[in-house]
């Protein structure tokens, strides 16, 4: 008959087993919750990969972002909240030059014409190649207000239809003449009172660093989030304003989307330390004038 010490060292292994199969089977729950998640997040975004292989590294890729992500969001000392997208490295630096002078170009239309008019970004894109301008490739949203001015217009996104993608120019919808513009200004450099002053007249089209920071997969909230001053990104800063917890922040926004953050905007901190602005928001800002 089996003795009382030997009754314990049985329960204590059958004890063990139970907890390393319980752990198993949670893991094994969490790893096919996980999968789930990667195939919502492919049918969602419509992802499709090659071969199980690249599915594979894609998947690694997915699940560490989730863990990085969901780390922020439970450590729960931050005043903005993160999410998975659908960004790539491509979509996030193709375009923003364009999109950035546009989406200025419409906010001083609506001031002069009193109409919010839906310009195009192709129409820079394409016909737009001068100097350091170079459609997808990238460019400058200064260089882009003197194409405008000096082209005497920039037409509507229905006269000239966002494609994506590098195309030749057409002069039959660039003929179409809608909106045109005197000139630009540039903000004082590394003065976010001067930025101030400026945004609260219309929408400035500023640059940014996006690639040292969580910028990417910011969800919600007023982005604090620590970041250099190499700047990578054009953005538009249409307004400002001042959180319910006071923190004074740039209502800014981008060009990657409306699934993007807040339908495609960030509040971005504002008045802080460093003169250069958040991320560089103060380094190089300008704005077309009528």
């Amino acid at each position: 008959m089996a003795s009382t010490k030997q009754q314990h060292y049985v329960c204590l292994a059958l004890l063990l087993i139970l907890v390393a199969c319980a752990s198993q089977a949670m893991s094994h729950i969490l790893q096919n919750e996980m999968y789930e998640r990667h195939e919502q997040w492919m049918a969602h975004c419509g992802r499709v990969y090659k071969d199980t292989i690249e599915k594979e590294q894609r998947y690694k890729i997915f699940k560490e972002k989730v863990a990085c992500i969901e780390s922020f969001n439970n450590a729960a000392n931050k005043p903005y909240k993160l999410s998975v997208n659908n960004l790539q490295i491509s979509q996030m630096r193709s375009s923003c030059w364009a999109f950035s002078a546009v989406a200025a170009m419409e906010g001083i239309t609506q001031l002069t014409t009193g109409k919010l008019i839906s310009l195009s970004e192709q129409e820079l894109v394409d016909c737009d190649t001068r100097g350091e301008n170079q459609g997808c490739e990238g460019g400058s949203k200064e260089s882009a207000f003197q194409f405008i001015q000096d082209n005497h217009s920039l037409t509507t996104e229905a006269s000239y239809p966002y494609t994506g993608v590098d195309g030749t120019c057409n002069a039959n919808q660039e003929a179409k003449h809608t909106t045109t513009i005197n000139g630009h200004e540039s903000v004082p450099v590394n003065n976010e009172k001067a930025l101030l002053n400026s945004v609260a007249s219309q929408p400035v089209s500023v640059s940014i660093d996006t690639e040292r920071s969580d910028f990417q997969f910011y969800s919600s909230g007023v982005f604090t989030g620590a970041c250099g001053t190499s700047l990578d990104h054009d953005v538009t800063a249409v307004r400002y304003g001042v959180s319910n917890d006071r923190t004074k922040y740039w209502l800014v926004k981008n060009s990657w989307g409306t699934q993007w953050g807040k339908e495609g905007y960030i509040r971005m901190q504002r008045d802080v330390a460093a003169q250069e602005g958040l991320c560089g928001i103060a380094m190089q800002a300008s704005y077309p004038t009528a």
